[in-house]
Parts: structure tokens; sequence; C-alpha cells
């Protein structure tokens, strides 16, 4: 199997759950169906495809390296003429999170890989507003399904926020399709892509499962201290004697 992982972060991002026009909310964390998404855009797939169901048969997790802080904003819309609604849309504000897509077609990942770098729509993390903060980053892993690779990469949240974080390790959660996580508590989630037809949206429900994976904060004193060496006073004294 070869994974990609796709660092995503943005000042802005939603992914919208189930909702209604009064209130638009998102989910914590990408929604595979935002991850697919964002790879059908790259790869110049239009909404109404049918090349975006093989999608959703790629292996998807994603860790939340660095927790959103949420935000919600307004908007009056004119739904009928002359009058008007109060509505309210929900993002995540400052978020890093490290999303991975994985298949045993390995032509795949790598058109993937390629397109996230060469994409020929637009790319948006949630809503079309969204964009990511400069070029997206990814790396390619051979041999591990998704949930494996983030159970292994170093942490990935910006460095202010390591820094202001005081303990050595952080705690981050891993979401994932529920057969990457066996024995793990799992729930049912609506977010497998039916179409993206804007006039008739639907999404169907999958699996995920949830675990906590302790990532080391290279920023912490503990560890920074441990490369708190002079190497020319050393070289000196040696050449002293």
């Amino acid at each position: 199997m070869k994974t990609v992982t796709i660092r995503l972060t943005a000042p802005l991002q939603s992914y919208g759950d189930e909702a209604n026009f009064d209130h638009r909310t998102s989910y914590d964390y990408p929604s595979k169906s935002a991850i697919v998404g964002l790879i059908a855009a790259a790869l110049g797939y239009r909404r109404t495809d049918s090349r975006i169901q093989t999608l959703n048969q790629l292996d998807y997790a994603v860790r939340i390296d660095q927790p959103a802080e949420p935000l919600t904003d307004f908007q009056i819309v004119e739904w009928k003429r002359g009058k008007r609604k109060l509505t309210y849309r929900d993002y995540l504000q400052d978020a890093v999170f490290l999303a991975a897509v994985g298949s045993e077609d390995d032509a795949l990942i790598d058109r993937i890989y390629w397109a996230l770098h060469h994409p020929r729509f637009q790319l948006s993390l949630g809503r079309r507003a969204n964009v990511p903060a400069g070029p997206i980053m990814t790396e390619i892993a051979l041999g591990s399904n998704p949930a494996q690779v983030l159970q292994f990469l170093s942490w990935h949240a910006s460095r202010f926020y390591m820094k202001k974080t005081k303990s050595a390790t952080f705690v981050a959660e891993l979401i994932a399709d529920a057969a990457l996580l066996p024995n793990h508590r799992s729930s049912m989630v609506k977010d497998n892509v039916i179409t993206f037809d804007q006039r008739e949206r639907q999404y169907g429900f999958r699996a995920v499962a949830f675990d906590r994976v302790p990532l080391e904060n290279p920023y912490h004193p503990d560890r920074t201290a441990e490369t708190d060496h002079d190497m020319m006073t050393f070289l000196w004294k040696e050449d002293q004697r």
C-alpha cells in the first residue's frame, strides 16, 4: 500500500456536517467527503463526474495536530424577493490537520500526489472561500495504511502553537476508517460522497474509529536542553591540550 499525507492549514476551514439552512455547522476535523472533493478538484473532476465515486474507496485517516478555535459568522441572505433571513456559518480558526489517503493502487496515489501540486481547479478547505495557507505540503509513505502512517509521523502544528504548549508530549486525536482501527470505539458519520451535484448533493454513512496519538514537542525545555551545547568551545579546549 502507498499513502500520501496532506497538511491542511488556513486562517479558516469549515467541514460541513448535517445542518439546516439557518445554521451551517462544521465537523471538528476534515471529513472524508471534503478530502475527496479536494482531490477531485486537483484532478480536474467536475461535480457530476462519475470518477469521484472511485475516490470513496481510498483509505482515509486524519490527525488533529492543532485544534481549532471555533468562529461563528452571520450572513443576511435574500431567500425570496423582499424577504431577508439571518443565517449563521461555523468555521475552524488557525487549525492544523494531517490527513492521509492510501490505496493498493500505487499509480492512483502518485497521480493524486502530483495533482495536489498541479491542481486543475482551485483548492479549498471546506468552503470555496477557505483557501489553503500557501502550497499544500505532502509526503509519500510506503507499506503502511493511513492510520499507521499518522501514528508515527512527527507533530505538524505551527511553531507558535508548539512553543506555547507547556507539556513535553501533545496527545493528538486520530480519526480513521473503522477498518483501519480495529478494536477501537467507532461511530457512523454521514460524509461518504454520493454526488457533489449542487442541485442534489447527497452523502451516505460510513463507519469511523477513534484513537489518540502521543507526539513529542520539540520546543519543550526538556528536549531543547538535550542539544544545548557549544561545540566551538569544546573544539577550542581540545586544541589547547
